[in-house]
């Protein structure tokens, strides 16, 4: 025993200066990286955010009722599968990511965000796309046959087209994307009762058969389920233009086909996804068609009413229909809900309605007339939690997030690549490490987004941050695009901290389009007190604020028009994104 212990001292005595170096060089990259950390990198320990729309306000909840929308703020295109009780639902993401959110629920009213489909670098290839680009109108099946579920995409960056992946449990992740070989976009899957497979998607009409602007036919092809690929040869245009051809329809898309009583019944949208949008129907006896329009087409739109009715909601359409608890069908659906200049800060919105699918054709319930906030909670369904016990909320409510647990909510987003590839999670709250990157770039961003969800919000942070150099930046961004956006943020200007809000629009199209930003408003800021920043609006109206005290906001910049977050001026298809921003790169420079 005394010569082992001996033999182990001895070994030991060895290895010290070993162990000496690997211990220093470890504590040296640790004390690099701890000083790394504190340069130019904010954190983030609180953030409030606050709706306080008058319509929750107006139209209080009586029991037996849910709001509408569903989702508030950007969560367009939304698509609706079910297994058993179980019901699951994606949203076009864009260049979002994670990408394509998804939730799931067991009534159609309380809902929980599960994840995102597209989670990992190798499945969204987004990092050089500009935001109105990436992936648009997922589609989300299940396959009894092979008790799998697929969602099925168009993903516009990384060389990917359309796309599918699949999962038998949407709570545990989804493969990488096979891509499928066939043009055009709004691909939806169908799995026909007799183990069958189709894809119908929208396309360009066939070479030299364009007749006009926006003309476009929706296509169908044989699904191989063993090969995951569209059947070589097999596919045939089905719609050619839309519900009447004499007419010139724009823009039929988003395909879905449903199968009902022994017919098959393909769904679409027309109009293109603005004020003319509109959901249309037809039938055929063979999934392959022929198929014809149903007389009473539209089965849903807003676009016959004036600009001036209250609570205005419009542009309906791109629906997906799906059974309900009730036994009764019930569509979702995008939607807008503009400001009191018309403008679609929210962006484009899940809505749901019940179906009457009594007679021959389905027809959205009050989807021909003025749509209300608020709807009868399915039969069966006793209880509202949207906004309890994990449920999303909706309706005016309140969220607060400390960044207090290494689980970042589902609800906070990056662009073009993954939060964490930028965010660590400290004892103090949640820290941006910056890229030298800054928001006017396609490029990922150091910046983590909330979705406004109210056109009345406030939306206020807490952060301790010192910047180095005017190259460094901290702050909100409100962003509707790289090239539209306000920054309100503090950089360094020689020895003085200052707090600046800076504008940016583009003007022009094509190669005369110019992007332009200027400095609004600055003033210098005390660093030795905790930093509070707020952005808040009501309506158009939005306006940026600080305080040294977490209570009392000083205005900066005065009120300034949110016309630069609306799609209908910016463009795209993204609603007005609230970031916690860093960067190094900052061009926002006060003279």
């Amino acid at each position: 025993m005394k010569n082992k212990a001996y033999k182990y001292t001895s070994n030991m005595n060895k290895l010290k200066p070993t162990i000496l170096a690997v211990l220093m060089v470890f504590l040296s990259f640790s004390e690099g990286f701890s000083q790394n950390k504190k340069s130019n990198a904010p954190v983030f320990s609180e953030v409030v955010y606050e709706g306080k729309d008058q319509v929750y306000i107006d139209n209080p909840l009586l029991e037996g009722e849910f709001y509408n929308p569903l989702l508030q703020g950007c969560y367009p295109d939304p698509a609706i599968t079910r297994k058993g009780d179980d019901y699951f639902m994606v949203v076009s993401s864009f260049v979002m990511f994670p990408g394509v959110p998804i939730f799931h629920s067991k009534d159609l009213v309380n809902w929980t965000q599960i994840g995102h489909v597209l989670d990992r670098k190798s499945q969204l290839k987004v990092q050089d796309a500009a935001i109105a680009m990436g992936v648009f109108a997922p589609d989300i099946k299940y396959n009894p046959y092979n008790d799998t579920f697929y969602m099925i995409t168009t993903q516009f960056a990384g060389d990917f087209g359309n796309i599918v992946v699949k999962t038998k449990d949407p709570f545990q992740g989804w493969s990488d994307p096979i891509k499928l070989k066939f043009d055009g976009i709004d691909p939806g899957i169908f799995f026909d009762d007799n183990g069958k497979a189709y894809v119908v998607h929208n396309d360009a009409p066939n070479r030299g058969e364009e007749r006009y602007d926006g003309h476009r036919v929706i296509k169908i092809w044989e699904y191989d389920l063993e090969n995951d690929q569209v059947v070589a040869g097999t596919d045939k245009i089905i719609v050619d233009g839309g519900v009447d051809p004499s007419k010139n329809p724009i823009w039929i898309e988003a395909p879905h086909l449903y199968k009902k009583d022994g017919m098959y019944y393909l769904m679409c949208a027309e109009g293109g996804t603005g004020g003319n949008h509109s959901e249309v129907i037809f039938k055929s006896d063979n999934p392959m068609g022929p198929f014809i329009p149903a007389p009473s087409n539209p089965i849903l739109t807003q676009r016959y009413f004036g600009n001036n009715r209250n609570n205005k909601v419009d542009w309906a359409g791109h629906a997906d229909l799906v059974l309900g608890p009730d036994d009764k069908y019930y569509g979702v659906f995008l939607g807008i809900r503009p400001n009191d200049k018309n403008r679609v800060n929210t962006g484009r919105e899940t809505f749901i309605l019940p179906v009457d699918w009594s007679g021959e054709w389905p027809v959205f319930e009050n989807g021909l007339i003025p749509m209300e906030p608020k709807l009868k909670m399915p039969a069966g369904v006793t209880e509202n939690k949207t906004g309890q016990d994990g449920f999303f909320p909706n309706g005016n409510f309140v969220y607060t997030e400390k960044f207090d647990s290494e689980k970042l909510d589902f609800r906070w987003i990056g662009l073009r690549g993954p939060r964490e590839d930028f965010i660590e999670f400290t004892k103090n709250g949640l820290q941006i490490n910056p890229f030298n990157v800054n928001i006017k770039e396609v490029k990922p961003t150091s910046t983590l987004f909330y979705r406004q969800q109210h056109k009345k919000f406030e939306f206020n942070m807490t952060m301790d941050y010192q910047p180095q150099s005017e190259k460094d930046l901290a702050g909100i961004v409100c962003a509707q695009s790289e090239a539209f956006n306000y920054v309100f943020g503090i950089t360094k200007v020689g020895n003085d901290y200052m707090l600046l809000l800076q504008r940016t629009e583009a003007k022009g199209r094509g190669r005369d389009r110019k992007v332009s930003s200027e400095i609004l408003a600055s003033a210098k800021i005390d660093l030795s007190k905790t930093i509070s920043l707020q952005v808040k609006a009501d309506g158009d109206n939005y306006e940026f604020g600080y305080s040294t005290d977490g209570n009392t906001f000083k205005n900066l910049g005065g009120q300034v028009s949110g016309d630069i977050l609306s799609t209908n001026v910016a463009g795209g298809f993204t609603g007005n994104l609230i970031g916690l921003y860093a960067t190094t790169a900052n061009d926002a420079i006060v003279e």
